[in-house]
C-alpha cells in the first residue's frame, strides 16, 4: 500500500514538474534541470513525467527524455509486478 501512496504522489509531482517547466520556457523564466525532471521520472515518476511530456509537448524532441522517460517507465512496471509476486508468494 505504501509503494502505491509513494507512486501516485511521485507521479502527480513528475506531471505537474514538466507543466511547471513548459510554462516557464514559454515566459523565459527560471527553468527546472533536466537533472531533476529525469531524477522524477527514475524515482518513480515516469509514468507521470511521459504524460506530462505528451500532455505538454514538453521535451518531446530530446532524445535524452523520449529515451530514458519510457525505459524508467518500464523498469518500474517489472519492479512493481515483482514485488506483487514476492508479496502474493507467486514466486
Amino acid at each position: 500500500m505504501i509503494l502505491v501512496i509513494y507512486l501516485c504522489v511521485i507521479n502527480l509531482l513528475a506531471f505537474i514538474c514538466y507543466g511547471l517547466d513548459k510554462k516557464r520556457a514559454k515566459k523565459g523564466l527560471w527553468r527546472i534541470s533536466e537533472a531533476h525532471l529525469l531524477a522524477l521520472a527514475a524515482l518513480g515518476g515516469a509514468l507521470g513525467a511521459l504524460l506530462g511530456m505528451l500532455a505538454f509537448h514538453h521535451k518531446t524532441r530530446k532524445r535524452k527524455f523520449t529515451v530514458t522517460v519510457p525505459l524508467f517507465l518500464v523498469l518500474w512496471i517489472a519492479f512493481s509486478i515483482l514485488t506483487l509476486a514476492c508479496f502474493y508468494g507467486w514466486l
